[in-house]
């Protein structure tokens, strides 16, 4: 993982921990579908990535990783723990 994290620069860490916590409250949203809620954290997470970087191109690269990089973590540990169920 730490190889990965090379990729994504350091002003665009703030985001993980923001987007895991929106999609927690996006999930408990009764009229927003499981589907949904990756794209609504992609395109939070690009937009913000493209105010934090003040770059186009980099904030879409950016947002792209940090969303893919919250979503896949979230669904590793949900899907591991629902095994041991």
């Amino acid at each position: 993982m730490e190889d990965f994290l090379q990729f994504i620069t350091e002003k665009a860490l703030i985001l993980m921990p923001a987007l895991f916590i929106i999609g927690i409250f996006l999930k408990k949203t009764p009229h927003i579908s499981d589907w949904m809620i990756p794209w609504i954290l992609l395109v939070v997470g690009v937009t913000g990535a493209i105010f934090l970087t003040g770059d186009t191109i980099d904030g879409i690269i950016q947002g792209i990783l940090v969303t893919g990089s919250t979503v896949l973590t979230h669904q590793l540990y949900k899907q591991t723990s629902k095994k041991d169920n």
